[in-house]
C-alpha cells in the first residue's frame, strides 16, 4: 500500500473514532454529573440519620375510663401502632408475596426489578409501573411526595438505602404496616382491622389479610365498603401471589378464593360518655394544642366508670323521654310555648314545620373520697346538641341552694331545734313592687323547728333565716364550698334565684359526707405521651376544710330527714333505696328547673331536668317527681357492690331528747319529742319549761308523736 493511501486510511480511522470518543466523553460526563447530583441529593436533600432515628408517626389520642376501657379516640389520621410481634404470620407473608418477595435479600432497592421495569417503561415510552420495594414505599410515605418523576424515584431509592442502614428489616415492615393508608381515615393495620372487621390485628384471618393487602395499591378503589366487586378481585389477586410463593396449597387457594367477601364493620357510634370525652378533648386542646391532641398519641386515663355511666344514661333517658311523651300528649303542635319552628324545613304545602321542643337533662356523680367524676351527662343526646348542661349551662337553683343557708346558720350557733316562723312575709324592694314570697303549697305552718323547715323545704322559713344571718354570709359559705357563679346579695337568694352549675353543686354537697372537707372534682387521673412521659398527674387528692366536722355532721343529719318518709325526697325510699343518704330537692320558679342532689357516705350525685329556654315542665312538675327517680335508680345500681356504711360521727357531737315546742331537754310530760343532734357546747342544758317535771323523757315508756304528713314540696315562688 502506498504511503499516501495509508495516511488516508489513518485519517479515516481517526474520523471514525472521533464520534465514539465524543460519545464516550459525553457518557462519562453524564455519569459524573449524575454522580455529583446524586451525592448532593444524598447529602443535602434526603432526611438525615437523626431524622431517620426519630421517626414519629401521627398517632391518635386515646381516652380510657378508670378501668382501662377505651372511651374515645381523637385523630386526624386514625392510627394506633401494632408491634411486629403481634402481626399474624400470614399477614407478613402475604405482604411480602404481594409487594416485595426479595425484601429480606435486597439492601433497600432491587436492581433486578429496576432493570425489568426500566425496559418495560422504555418500550412503552412512559412510566407504566414502578419497581419500589417495601423500603422505598416506607421512604415515600414518611419523607417524600407521590409525584411520578425520575428525580423523586432517585430520592426514594437513596432514602430507602438510608432506612436499611438505620433499621432492621422487621422494623421497616412494622413501619410499613403501621403507616399505610387503608381508606376511611384508617392509617395502619390496627385501625383497618377495627374499621373493616371489628377485630384486633392478631385475630385477622387469611382472607381478612388478603382484603387489606389488596387495598394497598388502591385503598379507596379496592375498599370493600366502596367497591365490593373490586375488593373481591384485589383479594383474589393477593391470594394468587400467596399461592405462587408456596405459602398455601392449591386446595387452600381454591377454598379461600371461593369464599364470599366478608366484612363486619363496627356500628357507627359517637363513643361512650360523649359529653365527658368532649370535656376531656377541650382540656387537651386548650392545654397542649391541636397538633398534640390529634396527632400526639396521648393516652388519657380518666376518672369515669363506664359501667356507672351506662346506668346513669339509661336512668336519665328513661325519665326525660317520659317527660317528653307527657308534654306531647298534653299540648298540641300549635302551642307556641312547647313547640318551635324547625329551621329550613317545610311541609308539602310549603309551610315551615313546627316541632316540639326537647326536654333536656344533666347528671353528675362523684366519688366522695377523691372527687373523681364517676359519671357525667350533659344532655339527652349528644347528637341533638353538644351543649354540656352539667357545667356549661348554669341554671336557677331553686331549693337546692337552701343547704348553704342552713350551713351558715348551724356554723353560726343555730340549733336544729330553733324555731323559725313559717308565716307570710312582705319585703320592700327599691324600684320594684313589694315582694310577697310563697311556699310551694301556698300554705303556712307557723312556728316550726329548723329541721322541719328544711325537711319540708319551706320557702318563708329559709328567707327569714337568710335575713337573720345576711345574704353575704350565705354567699361566703357557698363560695367556700365551691360555687363560682354570680350570687346576688338579695333575700330571694335563699330560695335559689341564682344560677348555678350542676357539677359545682354536686361537689359542694360532697362536703357534707366528707366531714366538712372540700375535695375538688377531677375528671383526668393522668396524661401520658407516646414515649411514656407523664404530662399530667392529678392522682394526688387535695382536701380543704370549709366546714367544721361537727357542722357538716349536723347538716348530714338534717338532710337525711329530706330523704325520710316525711321529707320532699321520700320517693327515693318508696323506690327501694334503703342506704343511709341525705339530699335536697329543688324546683325553680314556674317549674322550669327540677333538681335533686343527694349523697351517701361513698357517692354524691345530682340531676337537673328542664328546657334550655326555661319553659315550664308543667304544673307541679318539681324536683321530687323528675329528679329523685333518676338519682335513685342510679344510686341503687351504683351501690350494689359497695359495703353498707353509715355517716361517721365526729367528736364533739351531743345527742339529746328534746321537746319540739320548747327546744329544751324533754321531760316525761312532753308529747312532741325528737332525739336531736347538737354541737357540744351548743346543746340544751335545761329541761322543758313548757312541760315541767322531775322526770325525763323515756322513749321506752312514751310514744313519740310524729309530725303530721305534709305533701308540700319545694316550689320556689316569686
Amino acid at each position: 500500500m502506498k504511503t499516501t493511501d495509508r495516511n488516508i486510511f489513518r485519517n479515516k480511522q481517526k474520523s471514525a473514532k472521533k464520534p465514539v470518543l465524543i460519545a464516550a466523553g459525553l457518557a462519562v460526563a453524564l455519569v459524573l454529573i449524575a454522580s455529583v447530583r446524586t451525592l448532593r441529593i444524598y447529602q443535602s436533600e434526603l432526611p438525615s440519620f437523626e431524622q431517620l432515628h426519630n421517626i414519629e408517626q401521627n398517632l391518635s389520642t386515646r381516652v380510657y375510663d378508670r378501668n382501662g376501657k377505651l372511651l374515645k379516640e381523637f385523630y386526624t389520621e386514625n392510627r394506633a401502632l401494632t408491634p411486629f410481634k403481634e402481626f399474624p404470620p400470614h399477614l407478613v407473608d402475604m405482604v411480602l408475596a404481594s409487594e416485595d418477595q426479595e425484601f429480606y435479600d435486597h439492601w433497600g432497592i432491587s436492581l433486578r426489578r429496576i432493570a425489568i421495569v426500566a425496559v418495560n417503561n422504555v418500550l412503552h415510552g412512559r412510566i407504566t409501573a414502578g419497581a419500589s420495594t417495601i423500603s422505598q414505599q416506607v421512604a415515600r410515605m414518611l419523607f417524600l411526595d407521590r409525584s411520578v418523576t425520575y428525580e423523586r424515584k432517585i430520592k426514594e431509592a437513596l432514602t430507602a438505602i438510608k432506612l436499611e442502614r438505620t433499621y432492621a428489616k422487621d422494623e421497616i415492615l412494622e413501619m410499613y404496616l403501621n403507616q399505610h393508608y387503608f381508606g376511611r381515615g384508617a392509617y395502619g393495620v390496627m385501625a383497618a382491622a377495627r374499621l373493616y372487621f371489628d377485630k384486633r390485628v392478631s385475630e385477622l384471618s387469611v382472607n381478612d389479610c388478603a382484603i387489606l393487602i389488596g387495598m394497598l395499591k388502591g385503598p379507596n378503589i379496592n375498599s370493600p365498603l366502596n367497591n365490593p366487586d373490586k375488593a373481591l378481585q384485589a383479594r383474589n389477586r393477593v391470594l394468587g401471589s400467596f399461592l405462587s410463593v408456596g405459602a398455601i396449597s392449591r386446595t387452600e387457594f381454591d377454598s379461600l378464593r371461593a369464599a364470599p367477601l366478608e366484612i363486619s364493620p363496627p356500628e357507627e357510634e359517637i363513643g361512650l360518655a360523649p359529653y365527658f370525652t368532649e370535656t376531656v378533648r377541650q382540656h387537651i386542646y386548650n392545654t397542649y394544642g391541636e397538633d398534640v391532641l390529634y396527632s400526639g398519641g396521648l393516652k388519657v386515663f380518666t376518672t369515669l366508670d363506664a359501667g356507672l355511666q351506662e346506668i346513669a344514661e339509661k336512668a336519665l333517658a328513661k325519665k326525660v323521654d317520659s317527660i317528653r311523651a307527657r308534654i306531647e300528649r298534653t299540648y298540641s303542635l300549635s302551642n307556641p310555648s312547647y313547640t318551635t319552628f324547625l329551621p329550613d324545613t317545610v311541609n308539602e304545602y310549603g309551610d315551615s314545620i313546627r316541632v316540639f321542643k326537647k326536654v333536656q337533662g344533666a347528671f353528675v356523680a362523684l366519688d366522695n373520697s377523691n372527687g373523681d367524676v364517676l359519671a357525667m351527662i350533659g344532655g339527652r343526646s349528644f347528637e341533638e346538641t353538644e351543649l354540656n348542661r352539667s357545667w356549661q349551662s348554669p341554671r336557677q337553683a331553686g331549693s337546692v341552694f337552701k343547704p348553704f343557708v342552713y350551713s351558715a346558720c348551724i356554723d353560726n350557733g343555730f340549733r336544729t331545734t330553733d324555731i323559725v316562723d313559717d308565716n307570710p312575709l312582705v319585703l320592700d324592694i327599691p324600684g320594684a313592687p313589694q315582694w310577697r314570697p310563697h311556699n310551694f303549697d301556698s300554705k303556712f305552718m307557723g312556728p316550726i323547728p329548723l329541721r322541719t323547715a328544711l325537711m319540708k323545704s319551706r320557702n318563708l322559713a329559709a328567707i327569714k333565716l337568710l335575713l337573720k344571718i345576711s345574704p353575704q354570709e350565705a354567699i361566703f359559705y357557698a363560695r367556700r364550698m365551691g360555687l363560682t357563679t354570680p350570687l346576688p346579695e338579695v333575700a330571694s337568694l335563699a330560695i335559689g334565684t341564682a344560677d348555678v352549675r350542676l357539677i359545682e353543686m354536686v361537689s359542694a354537697f360532697s362536703v357534707f359526707p366528707n366531714r366538712g372537707l372540700h375535695i375538688p372534682y377531677r375528671y383526668i387521673h393522668s396524661i401520658v405521651d407516646r414515649d411514656g412521659k407523664v404530662l399530667e398527674d392529678n392522682t394526688s387528692v387535695h382536701k380543704e376544710e370549709v366546714l367544721s366536722a361537727q357542722t357538716a355532721y349536723i347538716m348530714v343529719d338534717l338532710m337525711q330527714s329530706v330523704v325520710s318518709s316525711e321529707g320532699t325526697a321520700r320517693r327515693a325510699r318508696w323506690m327501694g333505696f334503703s342506704r343511709p343518704a341525705g339530699g335536697k330537692t329543688g324546683t325553680s320558679n314556674r317549674f322550669c328547673d327540677a333538681w335533686f342532689i343527694g349523697y351517701t357516705p361513698q357517692i354524691s350525685a345530682g340531676v337537673w331536668v328542664g328546657f334550655d329556654d326555661r319553659t315550664s315542665l308543667g304544673l307541679n312538675q318539681d324536683g321530687a317527681k323528675n329528679g329523685v327517680p333518676i338519682w335513685t335508680e342510679f344510686m341503687i345500681a351504683a351501690h350494689d357492690t359497695l359495703p353498707i356504711m353509715g355517716f361517721e360521727e365526729p367528736e364533739g357531737i351531743v345527742h339529746e331528747d328534746v321537746c319540739l315546742e320548747s327546744g329544751e331537754i324533754a321531760t316525761d310530760r312532753c308529747l312532741d319529742v325528737r332525739n336531736e343532734v347538737f354541737i357540744e357546747g351548743n346543746h340544751p342544758t335545761t329541761t322543758c319549761s313548757i312541760h315541767p317535771s322531775s322526770g325525763l323523757f323515756d322513749p321506752l315508756k312514751h310514744r313519740r308523736i310524729e309530725l303530721p304528713e305534709d305533701t308540700a314540696s319545694d316550689r320556689t315562688h316569686f
